[in-house]
């Protein structure tokens, strides 16, 4: 009798248990803007991105296995973190954690160009 009573409370208990040991993560989203800043030591990027004035700063970390590609390259080249520079303009797929957003991929899509000034 014992051992069912242990064996049913155990049932009850361990899924429980292990939903608790789940980071707490936010469902994705995704960003398209230009590159602010790479920080390769610390394995962060920082995206400027909106519409108009409406302009954020999406900042996020970049663990080691996310896939970054170069959509005007070799298709589906894989880049390095180190290869990305501020200006380029990326799309990233990313997601939230207790830490702060993690990305999952990264596609870089252009570059942004200083503009020609027309002749007067």
């Amino acid at each position: 009798m014992h051992r069912v009573a242990l064996l049913s409370l155990a049932s009850f208990i361990l899924p429980l248990a292990l939903a608790a040991q789940q980071p707490p993560t936010v469902p994705h989203d995704s960003v398209r803007g230009a590159i602010r800043a790479v920080n390769v030591r610390a394995r962060t990027l920082e995206v400027t991105t909106g519409v108009g004035f409406a302009l954020r700063v999406v900042r996020m970390q970049v663990p080691a296995g996310v896939p970054i590609t170069d959509r005007n390259g070799r298709q589906g080249a894989a880049l390095k973190l180190a290869e990305l520079k501020p200006g380029d303009v990326i799309r990233a797929a990313f997601g939230g954690r207790a830490t702060g957003f993690v990305a999952y991929t990264i596609e870089r899509v252009g570059r942004m160009e200083a503009g020609v000034e027309p002749a007067p």
